[in-house]
């Protein structure tokens, strides 16, 4: 950058070298400094050699003091980067070099102020006798009105500016509406070089990656505090994707890369598309890491070749757990993964689990994904429930296809179940209330995740819901349905980093069949816990047998939460912590019109961890008449 003083007009005009290239989409290039820009004269201060002469002034006294008299915002500014403190720790300055410097001074503390855009600044910078008998150096700024944005003129030239198609449109006006430096807005330098980044970032980000600034000027008047902003984007051809050349495999399928990426020839390209894309390859456990990009500097951009670098995962994993809830107690796990089972090619996932109220031995095996990214897999569950009077025993296999994304869910299975249901001691119950039965059905499911973010969600909503029909095989044959369906939303409440929001939460399900049918128990439903109804423990809320001392499933469900969620400030800053308060309702019943909400109410707080927010909640249970603690880690849709 350049600039130009034209006496004759006093007008200073900034001039941005043209041909900024596409190489500011690389992540360097979209770091902006938070501190003002300084002219090169004033961040001498932060070089080396005045790292040195500062550590040489703690030994011996400044040569001088320095006092700056302003407006607040513009004293910290004159204060931090002034050119003159790196001369404080000059030995045996004369008094005639002194007076040299107040010139540099005066100079440099109004190109501070031009970064900042008072351009018409009063500035008197004179010395005096220090109380010390040491000279003191008073910088009084009066900066003037600030310069203001008048007029912004944004065109374009290549594909751009030629092409007919809607989306080119589209991205044309979606950089001119984003412009972050409008008309009637404070000019600054640092607003002006954010403004012009973000519009060269829009321009690459879709289409045009090797777009560039062919052109931009800021033409101030410092008479009338006014700036005129014209900036010309280039965007150069459009580009379109080719073939994929792809690095770093060794042990698994070539197929996965492109199937997993679903990047297509002749796709336009779109930077989110490659980012995506990354995320796939990276989620789907075959690959601890990858990075895709194209050439912006391509001979060919109507098929330009697309780089895709990966890092493979070990082909077998075994992961051993020790953990606590308060839902079920202690924990042990096991888990092992297999990504290629000899003979069949497929992934295999096997996991055992010790707990006192959930133990079980489940094995999840995938087939590698379909070009339209479905995939065949099935499925097996060995489970063991207790919930105190009734201890259920249940197996269940799969078998179906399914698609995954970061965004939702589809799967569509034939699921056979089986439970066994007993008492505590051991003595089989027989019973279709108690969820004693066989059954085999058809299921579709589909989950969608639109959050903010996965981890740490504070707007967005998910969705889920699942269908299945099916005939139960003991006792009298008999058809069923079995509906749920699932709804979290985050609404903010506020703004900035301390704004608050509230989580809702509804959940339902219904099990529709003769009463008769014997429905096995792990198709039905009861509640209670972490996620559901706090206040009650596990699975508590059901249907109630013997007076109430045997608890067990029910066909209907309804469960909904209110929690109020807010960020706790330490020192005006966002920390780990929030507050929360929650009022939780739910219940089983055998018919809908007999549900009965039990309300549970507490407070709680969530604090931000490596693997999602750790849960700490205090709950009362209006109907138990107990306090209970519940602590969940993670978030799961």
């Amino acid at each position: 950058m350049w600039f130009e003083k034209n006496d004759t007009r006093s007008t200073r005009r900034w001039l941005a070298a043209g041909g900024l290239t596409a190489a500011l989409a690389l992540p360097a290039w979209a770091q902006q400094a938070e501190a003002p820009a300084a002219p090169a004269s004033a961040t001498l201060a932060a070089q080396p050699e005045a790292a040195g002469a500062k550590g040489q002034a703690a030994e011996a006294p400044p040569a001088f003091s320095i006092e700056v008299k302003a407006p607040d915002g513009v004293r910290e500014l004159v204060e931090k980067y002034n050119e003159l403190q790196r001369y404080q720790a000059v030995p045996d300055l004369e008094s005639s070099e002194l007076d040299r410097l107040l010139v540099v001074g005066e100079r440099d503390v109004r190109n501070l102020l031009g970064t900042q855009g008072f351009f018409s600044p009063t500035i008197h910078v004179t010395r005096a006798a220090g109380d010390d008998g040491r000279p003191r150096v008073v910088i009084e700024v009066d900066p003037g009105e600030p310069t203001v944005v008048k007029q912004v003129e944004i065109g374009f030239e290549g594909d751009i500016q030629q092409s007919t198609d809607d989306d080119a449109a589209r991205q044309r006006r979606r950089i001119v509406n984003r412009w972050g430096l409008p008309e009637d807005k404070p000019f600054t330098q640092d607003g002006w070089s954010s403004a012009k980044t973000d519009a060269l970032r829009t321009l690459l980000a879709r289409r045009y990656p090797a777009g560039k600034i062919s052109y931009s000027l800021a033409d101030i008047d410092a008479p009338a505090n006014a700036a005129r902003l014209h900036l010309r984007l280039d965007s150069g051809p459009v580009f379109k994707l080719g073939e994929l050349q792809v690095s770093g495999v060794q042990r698994y399928d070539p197929v996965l890369v492109p199937r997993l990426s679903r990047l297509k020839p002749g796709q336009v390209y779109d930077q989110q598309s490659l980012n995506d894309a990354q995320a796939r390859l990276t989620a789907s456990g075959y690959y601890d890491s990858a990075y895709i990009f194209v050439d912006p500097e391509s001979k060919t951009p109507e098929a330009v070749p697309v780089q895709v670098q990966v890092s493979e995962a070990k082909l077998q994993k075994l992961t051993l757990g020790v953990g606590y809830s308060t839902d079920g107690g202690p924990r042990l796990s096991a888990e092992y993964t297999h990504n290629r089972v000899p003979g069949i090619g497929w992934r295999a996932i096997t996991k055992l689990q010790l707990e006192k109220k959930d133990s079980y031995l489940q094995t999840d095996w995938h087939g590698l994904p379909a070009e339209n990214g479905w995939r065949l897999g099935t499925f097996a569950k060995f489970q063991r429930l207790d919930d105190g009077e009734l201890v259920t025993t249940s197996q269940q296999l799969r078998y179906g296809r399914s698609k995954s994304d970061e965004r939702y869910d589809r799967n569509y299975y034939l699921q056979f179940d089986r439970a066994a249901v007993s008492h505590k001691d051991g003595t089989a119950i027989s019973d279709a209330r108690a969820g004693d039965g066989t059954a085999i059905s058809v299921n579709y499911a589909w989950t969608g995740r639109y959050f903010n973010n996965l981890q740490y969600p504070t707007r967005g909503y998910g969705l889920g819901a699942e269908l299945g029909a099916g005939y139960t095989l003991e006792g009298v044959r008999k058809p069923f349905v079995r509906a749920t369906a699932r709804w979290l939303q985050y609404v903010p409440l506020g703004r900035g980093a301390g704004g608050s929001r509230l989580a809702l939460r509804a959940e339902g399900g219904a099990v529709i069949t003769n009463e008769a049918a014997r429905v096995p128990g792990n198709l039905l439903f009861r509640t209670g816990g972490n996620t559901t109804v706090r206040g009650y423990a596990y699975r508590a809320i059901g249907i109630d047998y013997d007076d109430g001392t045997v608890v067990g499933p029910g066909r209907y469900m309804a469960v909904g939460s209110i929690e109020w969620q807010r960020p706790i400030m330490i020192d005006g800053e966002r920390s780990i912590f929030e507050h929360i308060v929650f009022l939780d309702a739910g219940d089983v019943a055998q018919k809908a019109v007999n549900l009965r909400p039990r309300f549970g109410v507490g407070t709680g707080v969530r604090v931000r961890t490596p693997v999602g927010p750790l849960e700490l909640d205090l709950a009362y249970g209006l109907k138990s008449r107990q306090f209970r603690l519940h602590l969940n880690v993670g978030f799961v849709w």
